[in-house]
């Protein structure tokens, strides 16, 4: 069994690039696969591997200045989701678009799992779900509002044409693993909604952590590796991944008729060209062949 670490941490990184080479080398020598993120603001990443292996790439990491309060999330994965290691070095760890956004700075109030379940039953509390429209659909929690974007930069703009919506509303906020709530409480704070609560830990952490039978959860989890989607406990979901767009499939989808395994799926059959199409069945065809010699092909790269 593999450890999956899901992590994040805002923190001023003066020379993202820099930290790049050993960070590589040390995860590819650990066997650890997966892509971690490296911007100005922080780091971002998910990681798989042997136990001694997370444990040195995480020790790394929580050693980086400014970085030894590094959380993490942890869940089993029966065999490597990721195909290989990737180290980025981008804008943002995670893309908002809104430059004067500052977790360093401040954020909303955080909320324990524990806790969760009280504060979103509160009847002048408003709880949004931060993600995207093709996560939302496989799960979210019960009376969450889904605001049905395409990406996390889509979110300023729909609160602004939405924030009406909520007047005299307290904002209860969720995403995954927290990092997209670290920014979104910020922003809105600086927008002058006076009281904004974030899950700390995110979905991943209120699935671990919450017995099922106590759950406000609906549905599962999606997560960004190739487990595709995790349920209570951590435990894997049902859902399947289209490689062509990388959007989660569930089982209508995979019996719809716009759905052709590798190629496409209803919600991207019209976002590619034959050409495209062609290209896709071809890499399905080798991944099929590398499987039937025994050897692994990752399609998801």
């Amino acid at each position: 069994m593999l450890t999956v670490a899901a992590l994040y941490h805002f923190t001023r990184l003066p020379d993202p690039a820099a930290l790049k080479p050993p960070l590589l080398a040390l995860a590819q020598a650990s066997q650890v696969r997966g892509t971690i993120l490296l911007a100005h603001e922080g780091l971002n990443g998910t990681i798989a591997g042997p136990r001694d292996g997370i444990d040195a790439v995480l020790a790394h990491l929580r050693a980086l200045p400014g970085c030894a309060a590094l959380d993490w999330k942890e869940s089993p994965a029966p065999t490597q989701p990721f195909g290989r290691m990737k180290v980025k070095i981008k804008a943002e760890i995670v893309t908002m678009g809104q430059p004067g956004v500052d977790p360093t700075a401040g954020t909303g109030h955080y909320v324990t799992p524990a806790d969760w379940n009280a504060l979103i039953s509160q009847p002048d509390v408003a709880v949004i779900d931060t993600r995207n429209a093709y996560e939302v659909a496989l799960g979210t929690f019960a009376g969450a509002v889904d605001p049905g974007t395409d990406s996390f930069r889509d979110f300023p703009a729909w609160w602004q044409a939405n924030r009406d919506r909520f007047h005299k509303k307290k904002i209860a906020m969720f995403c995954t693993g927290g990092i997209r709530c670290e920014k979104s409480t910020n922003w809105l704070m600086s927008q002058g909604v006076a009281e904004v609560y974030h899950l700390k830990g995110g979905i991943l952490k209120y699935l671990e952590e919450v017995p099922e039978s106590e759950s406000l959860w609906q549905g599962e989890c999606f997560v960004f590796d190739g487990r595709v989607s995790v349920g209570h406990g951590l435990k894997p979901g049902t859902a399947g991944l289209c490689h062509a767009c990388r959007r989660p499939l569930r089982a209508q989808d995979r019996e719809h008729q716009d759905y052709e395994r590798g190629v496409s799926c209803p919600q991207c059959r019209d976002e590619y060209s034959e050409y495209d199409r062609a290209r896709f069945r071809e890499r399905q065809r080798q991944a099929d062949l590398a499987r039937s010699r025994g050897e692994a092909m990752f399609v998801t790269d």
